[in-house]
This record gives structure tokens, sequence and C-alpha cells, in this order.
């Protein structure tokens, strides 16, 4: 599990295909703290970490990932955030992020606040998962969503999240990853079943 607080990000230096199968090689200050078989959120998305190599680290990304998430867009040289999973004496400060990406949204606009910045995204498919000052994980970032409608979204991004995060690389076109917050989903379940 995971909160949605990126920790750092990671460069994106080598991308290897085996079959269907994506290996990505990342190098990351994070690097050194990591283990073969832990799990690290890269954009949101929960991979294992399988080898490691002084300040480098693997992961391996199979078809079903790379058909539903940004990660088949990557380049080397790309940015991605990073979190590790949540210690269980950790402090909460985020939301519930399981690291499963149920889609891809599409960046509308960006537009500059002074200081700030508000992003506008479409989702395809629809926000029926999404309310009015709900929480939303976007490239792995926990983050609050505001003028919901039924076809998209906006979230405001304080300086700090701009500056340590890989959002300040979207721009109108960019497909980022959405994970909706579990609860929604668990109460969206528990309403069709009652139908």
């Amino acid at each position: 599990m995971f909160t949605g607080i990126i920790e750092a990000t990671g460069t994106i230096t080598t991308i290897e295909t085996e079959g269907q199968n994506v290996h990505f090689w990342v190098r990351s200050s994070l690097t050194p703290e990591l283990q073969i078989d832990q799990s690290v959120a890269h954009n949101g998305v929960c991979l294992t970490v399988v080898d490691l190599n002084n300040d480098l680290y693997k992961v391996t990304a199979i078809d079903e990932t790379l058909q539903k998430t940004n990660l088949s867009d990557l380049k080397p040289g790309d940015e991605v955030n990073l979190e590790r999973s949540m210690p269980s004496h950790g402090r909460f400060d985020g939301h519930i992020v399981q690291g499963h990406v149920d889609q891809v949204a599409i960046c509308e606009q960006v537009t500059s606040q002074e200081g700030s910045f508000v992003f506008t995204f479409k989702v395809p498919g629809g926000t029926k998962l999404m309310v009015e000052k709900g929480s939303i994980c976007i490239n792995g970032i926990s983050l609050t969503s505001f003028n919901v409608t039924n076809t998209g979204f906006k979230v405001a991004i304080i300086p700090y999240t701009y500056e340590h995060t890989n959002i300040s690389h979207i721009t109108k076109g960019s497909r980022v990853n959405l994970e909706f917050d579990i609860l929604g989903k668990y109460v969206q379940k528990m309403m069709q079943q009652r139908m």
C-alpha cells in the first residue's frame, strides 16, 4: 500500500523488451535503500525490484500494465515519480493508494495561477468514481479533485509538488496514470450488487 506522497524521482536509463514484458532500469537516490523483491510505485504503478546494480535498479512491467498505464510512453531520460510502500508504523499523509492504476487521463490545459498551477484533465469513460474535493492519484501523486464534471476534472498544484515531482513535465496532450479512490470503487461495487 502507498499514500501518494512522492519520495523522489528517478530517471529511466535503459528500456529492454523481453517477449511482452518490458524491463526498466531506473537511476534514483532511493536505490541504496532498495532490496530485490521490494515494491516501488513508478508514476503510481506498483512494480517489483528485480535487480540492483550500483545506483541503478530494474523493474518489469507486463503487457497488461503497459496497456493500462502510461509506462509504454516512457523513453530513456524520462523522469518518473517514486514512492516505496508505506511502513506499518509510518504517517499516513496522503490517501489509500494501491499502486493499481485504473486508466489514463489526458491533460487538456495547464494554467499558471501566480505561483501555483491548475491542471485540467479529460477522463475517457467518465468520472463516475470521482467526487468534488475527493482524492485522486495522478502519476502516483495524492491530489484533491475539483470542478469534477462527467468527463473531466481539475487539480491545483502547489510549487513544492511542481518542483519535486514530474507533474512539471505534463503539458497539453500528456497521458497520466489515474488511480481512483478505493473507497469509491467499493461503494460502486456494493451499489451495483444491490441493483
